[in-house]
């Protein structure tokens, strides 16, 4: 070893040396403590508090009334129990979702009165109520303890308050376990539903032109197919879905849901609907992502599932693919009339079809068999 780092050495053991001896050589004698404020238990906290309760059920359904109104009597009568608090208000949500804030509007007021300083303790029953997104219920929690002054969160269940440094893991373990279940849900639900379309067993709810009978078969209503048969009759004759909203709403005519006012994509509804012709197809749409609930067309991520002639139709299979493919060719830019395909029958061309590129409607197979026809003269 050069002289350069034996020096180094030594000189790093002196100073080790010496902090040794300072450390050994310290006392508190003579030292005057100025006591921090001691930490509130929660459960014994005599402050006056603003407190707001917090209630939801993802359902709208009758059952789930009970447990509203529970919720909201048994935390009312929390809060009247305890001397210092003050009920601000009870927010409550029903037949709303926890994995997402979007339209959760009494939650999302009750934060904007947090922000306010309108609230200082919001309690709620757990923390699947308060949110089932991992990023929506931590990152609320947080906000709220960044106010000033800060505003705490008591989950009951699991006796969880959201200002207790100690609790914030948990409380963070809570809302993964919390999300995880919601998820399990959501698989379970499309397994579910994956079983019912494959065994022939759809869900039919409420459609222009049929009742459902007990066992949720499609029974026509002669009145309201009265309307669908009009509809399909008049965009066969040529007029645009804005002429027979119109018409419609000059006759008088309802919408299942009892509505007059008619759009044209109201009636493009109508003439889209398979069932119509007296076949169900399953799975139209999916739901990508659980936390949104956000539907999306079914571009093949899942199989569809078709029964043809399942009930009685109102249309004719015939009149219904025709009009879709004058919607299909309306839709890139063609007129409401369905185009003839023309086949070349002399000459060098002979058996050539000619192309429209605004026409839409027709596929491969379509071209095919207008070719071939002529194998047939």
């Amino acid at each position: 070893m050069d002289n350069n780092n034996q020096n180094l050495v030594i000189t790093n053991e002196e100073k080790k040396e010496k902090v040794r001896k300072r450390y050994q050589a310290a006392t508190s004698e003579g030292l005057e403590v100025i006591p921090a404020r001691p930490k509130v238990d929660f459960y014994e906290d005599t402050r006056i508090m603003r407190v707001a309760i917090y209630i939801r059920v993802s359902t709208d359904r009758a059952a789930q009334t009970s447990s509203l109104e529970m919720q909201h009597k048994y935390y009312s009568d929390m809060v009247a129990r305890h001397p210092s608090w003050i009920l601000v208000e009870t927010y409550a949500d029903e037949g709303i979702s926890g994995t997402s804030l979007n339209r959760r509007d009494a939650f999302n007021r009750m934060i904007e009165a947090c922000r306010k300083g309108e609230i200082d303790l919001i309690i709620t029953k757990n923390v699947t109520r308060w949110s089932r997104n991992i990023l929506d219920g931590i990152g609320v929690v947080r906000e709220l303890s960044n106010l000033k002054p800060a505003v705490g969160v008591f989950f009951e269940n699991e006796g969880i308050y959201s200002l207790d440094p100690d609790k914030q893991t948990i409380l963070s373990i809570h809302n993964i376990l919390s999300e995880q279940e919601s998820r399990s849900k959501s698989s379970s639900m499309n397994s579910s539903i994956e079983m019912r379309f494959s065994h022939g067993i759809f869900l039919t709810p409420p459609l222009l032109g049929y009742d459902n009978d007990e066992d949720g078969n499609l029974i026509i209503n002669h009145d309201e197919a009265d309307t669908v048969r009009l509809i399909f009759y008049m965009y066969l004759s040529g007029c645009s879905t804005d002429e027979i909203s119109k018409k419609l709403m000059g006759l008088g005519r309802n919408t299942k849901l009892g509505n007059a006012k008619w759009t044209p994509n109201t009636v493009v509804g109508v003439l889209k609907n398979e069932r119509h012709c007296g076949d169900v197809l399953s799975r139209k749409t999916w739901t990508p992502n659980f936390l949104n609930h956000k539907a999306a067309k079914n571009r093949g991520e899942h199989s569809q599932y078709i029964r043809r002639d399942r009930h009685e139709p109102i249309v004719s299979r015939d009149d219904y693919i025709t009009v879709q493919k004058m919607l299909f060719n309306a839709k890139y830019g063609g007129n409401t009339y369905l185009p003839k395909l023309k086949v070349t029958k002399e000459g060098a061309l002979r058996g050539f079809v000619s192309v429209n590129p605004n026409w839409g409607a027709f596929t491969a197979e379509d071209y095919k068999n207008a070719s071939l026809s002529l194998s047939e003269d």
